[in-house]
Order: structure tokens, then C-alpha cells, then sequence
């Protein structure tokens, strides 16, 4: 059986990281988000205390950063063919760069294009801004406005790559969950 390859994407406080961690509890892998891990050595490096969740705001090379998350989310790709399980979930996948540039108005060759042509996943999962559960503290920086506003570019960046992404209805996390499973099975 080929391995079938799930991203769990939406905007910041969409309910994303809550769905990751019922999907590995129920004992799915997921490839956790490259930028977490980046944002973590930063925050070591600077030793700093305060440091935002998305770490492009701060850093001197915005477009190499992206190619470091790029590069990041491309191994998790490759990686995947070493596994066991049959279904892989990933927490954010490639297009997402593309569509975090597009938010923050930067710029990107054909090669963050072709990167995202060259690794296509099977399903998407987009989970939509939900204002009840939205929370804005230290740790994200984004309005809520903002993250409404990065919703629509995750979905248009995965359209014009040809993939139907499948919007998950808010609801409990297990209502998410068991919403998420019913369609990747």
C-alpha cells in the first residue's frame, strides 16, 4: 500500500496543534512543524525570553529563512519514505511557505514553486479562523484579523496547485478528530 500523506494546515489559533497532538495520541505519526524546532534554536541562540511565534518578523534574511523551512519541510517529505505507517500527517506542508511569503508580501523563485509540484501530498486538511477560540498572547503575534488573512492565502496557494483542500467543521477536538479520520481512511 502506497503511504498516503495528510497535512493538517490553517492559520494561527485555528485549533491546528490540538488536532496533532489527538492524532498522535491515537497513535498517528505526524511530522511536527519545522518552524517550531527553528524558532526553539533561535530563542537559544539569542537567549532571549521574548520571541515571537514566527520568527520572520525578526530575522535579517527573510528569504533565507524561508529556504531553511523549505529545505525543512522537503526532508520531512523525503523522510516519510523510511516509515512504517501506511498514513503520515504533517503539521503544515510545503505550500504553506509560499503562503506565508505571500502574506508578508516577500517574494520567491520557481524553485519554491517547483518544490511544491515535485512533493505532493494526498489529502489537506485546512482548518479555518474560529474567533472563539482564538487566543492572541505572547506567543502569537498575529490579530485575529491576521490570521483570517493567512487562512485565505493557505487556501489560495494550495488551489493554484490543484489540490481541494477539505475545510474541518469547528466542533470539539474530538469532533475534529474523528471528522479528519472518517475522511482520510
Amino acid at each position: 500500500m502506497a503511504k498516503k500523506r495528510i497535512v493538517i494546515t490553517g492559520g494561527p489559533g485555528t485549533g491546528k496543534t490540538s488536532v496533532i497532538v489527538k492524532l498522535e495520541e491515537a497513535n498517528y505519526f505526524c511530522f511536527h512543524e519545522v518552524i517550531r524546532a527553528m524558532t526553539q534554536e533561535a530563542k537559544e541562540k539569542d537567549q532571549s525570553t521574548t520571541f515571537a511565534s514566527n520568527p520572520i518578523v525578526s530575522v535579517s534574511d527573510p528569504h533565507e529563512f524561508n529556504l531553511q523551512i523549505l529545505k525543512g519541510r522537503i526532508q520531512q517529505f523525503t523522510d516519510a519514505t523510511s516509515k512504517k505507517d501506511d498514513i503520515l500527517f504533517y503539521d503544515r506542508g510545503i505550500p504553506d511557505v509560499l503562503a506565508y511569503m505571500d502574506y508578508f508580501d516577500q517574494s520567491y523563485n520557481d524553485d519554491f514553486v517547483n518544490a511544491c509540484k515535485h512533493h505532493m501530498y494526498d489529502i489537506i486538511f485546512l482548518l479555518p479562523p474560529w474567533k472563539e477560540i482564538y487566543i492572541s498572547d505572547d506567543e502569537r503575534y498575529e490579530s485575529y484579523e491576521q490570521a483570517q488573512e493567512i487562512h485565505h492565502h493557505l487556501k489560495d496557494v494550495y488551489n493554484r496547485l490543484g489540490y481541494d483542500c477539505i475545510e474541518v467543521p469547528f466542533g470539539s477536538v474530538k469532533e475534529r478528530l474523528d471528522f479528519i479520520l472518517k475522511k482520510s481512511i
